[in-house]
């Protein structure tokens, strides 16, 4: 069975971040990173080349793959900003209806810049999704 692609590495989330461009995204995802390890109270890992997570968890699907990977995370891509949520957790929803200009997928929050959005919702949607996923797998 193939390894998950996405892994831990010992690369520097700051080193990282330094070199996003342009400055306004730049200046987001630190914004991110530090609401994040204040949900978390874990320091940041870098997942890859260019995912930034906080603690992990591990799954098991019934075909019988396994793995772990991060609980919350993000990416500051070219398009957008990709924050990683779960799914599935309770209030979600009526949370995205009230954030501002966003898209989604299953479990990506796709934002162009964060002035696009309400803060403090943002926030809470990072809350809710950890607390989600710690309750889930610990």
């Amino acid at each position: 069975m193939a390894d998950l692609k996405t892994q831990p590495t010992k690369a520097s989330v700051e080193d990282f971040l330094n070199g996003v461009e342009p400055e306004r995204k730049r200046k987001d995802a630190f914004e991110v990173l530090e609401m994040m390890k204040a949900i978390s109270g874990k320091p940041p890992v870098m997942w890859g080349p260019s995912i930034v997570g906080f603690d992990t968890y591990h799954y098991k699907y019934d075909s019988g793959r396994e793995g772990d990977f991060l609980k919350i995370g993000f990416s500051p891509r070219k398009a957008s900003l990709t924050i990683y949520i779960s799914s599935g957790f309770q209030g979600k929803e009526e949370l995205l209806n009230k954030l501002g200009k966003h898209k989604t997928s299953v479990s990506c929050l796709y934002i162009n810049k964060l002035d696009d959005i309400d803060r403090n919702i943002l926030r809470k949607l990072i809350e809710e999704s950890y607390k989600h996923m710690t309750q889930k797998y610990g």
